[in-house]
């Protein structure tokens, strides 16, 4: 299982849950796509685009679920990203987590 994480507020998710499906960002329907980032980039990516954001999220998911849908793409620096073109349910989620801003950037807190 390789996990990938979603990054948003704890309000969309709550969303998500009661609705049963992931609300887009701007960016992802500006895109065409639901960006994703893997363990090793979701700290980064929330220091770099969450900054200042109350009550944030990390939503985890197994990439495989996703099959064809989910693919790898360069972006930043060319590391590659799982950009999802399909839309995401949230019963597809394994967990939730906190996600706590503190002087030094980003941690993980408790599951939602």
């Amino acid at each position: 299982m390789k996990t990938i994480y979603k990054i948003m507020s704890a309000a969309d998710w709550r969303e998500a849950q009661r609705t049963g499906m992931v609300p887009l960002a701007d960016v992802d329907r500006r895109d065409g796509y639901v960006h994703f980032s893997a363990p090793d980039q979701v700290l980064e990516t929330a220091r770099l685009y969450f900054a200042g954001r109350p009550e944030l999220v990390a939503v985890a998911f197994d990439a495989d679920d996703f099959g064809a849908a989910l693919k790898w793409e360069a972006s930043r620096g060319g590391a590659l990203f799982p950009h999802l073109y399909a839309e995401l349910r949230a019963d597809r989620a394994i967990r939730a987590l906190a996600l706590l801003e503190g002087s030094d950037g980003f941690s993980f807190g408790a599951p939602e």
